[in-house]
């Protein structure tokens, strides 16, 4: 398996340049979601700007910005709904935009959400790139766009965001600016919960790093991780082998810049946790307590597991169970095919830890395929297989599932939507 591929990265002054195709591509995908959006509401006499401002989280978040944390909801069967179970980082940007802009918070919010997505799909191209060539970059940013939740991307929700210090963070780490992958890292975890997932695969690269010895043994990681080749199926010359991207030796660091990454990486995360136990007066596991009060832990997916067994007691809903199984053996599939294909172990490390929360998560199962969004290192092989087709097939391939993606999220979030 391919520990950790570290290499040198574009020049920046080339680094946006090599990534336009994939965010004019993106940028289209999306732009298509938001308009049959706006023509499924209108015909529904809906507004599609509240859907994606003012519904489900994107309501907590705002009320975060407008009033801070304390605010809660008490359900008559005893639950407690309270603020702090949402990280601070999105509403501390919403608050700061409405403070230097004439927007709204939830105007702020929808402004950060469409620029943190194309943050997010530039960081998603930048890590296939460096791992597996620009093709694979340039599919893989469709794919993520494309996903039947999609439509999420877009919303002001904190799942772009999280997504975006998440990629930039990885990529920091493959190309070993240890420094900034541990100080994204920390913004992640300041964005949700799963942040942990970012802090697991900086430490996990850090420590496989010192185990291998740093420096000149980083350079020998670096040729053992370099990107697989690819060819495209309409210039069989344009390939991405061990001829590109050799590794410099010269950048690789030595034992402080990543003793530090390993410290700062879980801060943030660790740092609102905390604050949340003095805060409630329940000590350092207090966010546990918070998190009770909304029915949702971790329990290994027992309760996801007798979710989707009740739904074999009819004929209709056994239809959704095993629409459920099949999904869930995708992901599966998707994550091993990781493996197999020798992803470097950043990424393995941060899917399957997103994944594992995703999965194992005890309540709010209809959010399961929102939690997964951000685990794009799921989607490689399907970008590798993607970018072998011909531009033609391919261009196919995604503008019908765009299409079907876009219309699956106007109806889900005129319909139960994602809570």
């Amino acid at each position: 398996m391919t520990d950790l591929a570290t290499r040198a990265a574009p020049p920046r002054d080339g680094a946006l340049r090599r990534a336009v195709p994939a965010l004019l591509g993106y940028a289209a995908v999306r732009a298509l979601g938001l308009v049959v959006l706006a023509v499924w509401s209108a015909a529904r006499d809906k507004s599609a700007y509240t859907l994606l401002t003012a519904r489900w989280d994107a309501l907590w978040y705002t009320r975060v910005a407008d009033l801070g944390y304390g605010y809660e909801v008490r359900l008559p069967n005893g639950d407690v709904h309270s603020n702090l179970a949402f990280f601070p980082l999105l509403p501390w940007l919403e608050r700061l935009l409405h403070a230097v802009t004439p927007l709204s918070y939830a105007d702020a919010g929808f402004v950060v959400s469409l620029l943190a997505s194309l943050a997010a799909a530039w960081g998603i191209f930048a890590v296939t790139d460096h791992v597996y060539g620009r093709r694979a970059g340039v599919c893989a940013v469709l794919l993520w766009a494309v996903l039947p939740v999609g439509i999420v991307q877009s919303m002001a929700y904190s799942e772009s965001l999280f997504t975006a210090l998440a990629a930039w963070s990885l990529y920091a780490v493959l190309t070993g600016r240890w420094p900034a992958a541990g100080a994204l890292a920390a913004l992640a975890g300041l964005t949700r919960p799963v942040g942990l997932a970012v802090v697991a695969a900086v430490w996990a690269a850090a420590i496989v790093s010192f185990g291998r010895g740093g420096g000149a043994a980083d350079a020998r990681v670096a040729r053992a991780g370099e990107r697989a080749p690819v060819a495209s199926a309409d210039d069989p010359s344009e390939r991405v082998g061990a001829s590109e991207g050799a590794p410099d030796a010269s950048r690789a660091p030595g034992a402080v810049p990543r003793l530090l990454a390993m410290l700062v990486a879980p801060l943030g995360a660790a740092g609102y946790v905390l604050w949340v136990g003095h805060r409630t007066g329940k000590g350092p596991l207090g966010y546990l307590d918070v998190q009770a009060g909304w029915r949702n832990g971790f329990d290994g997916g027992a309760a996801f597991a007798r979710f989707v067994a009740d739904k074999f007691t009819s004929f209709p809903s056994a239809l959704a169970g095993a629409g459920l199984i099949v999904g869930v053996g995708l992901v599966i599939w998707l994550y091993v095919a990781c493996v197999r294909g020798r992803q470097p172990l950043p990424l393995l490390v941060y899917a399957g830890v997103v994944t594992a929360l995703a999965l194992c998560a005890s309540s709010y199962f209809g959010s399961k395929p929102r939690l997964l969004l951000p685990a794009f290192p799921l989607l490689l092989p399907l970008a590798l297989a993607l970018s072998r087709l011909r531009t033609s097939r391919s261009a196919l391939v995604v503008g019908g599932v765009a299409a079907a993606s876009a219309v699956y999220g106007a109806f889900w979030l005129n319909g139960s939507g994602p809570p």
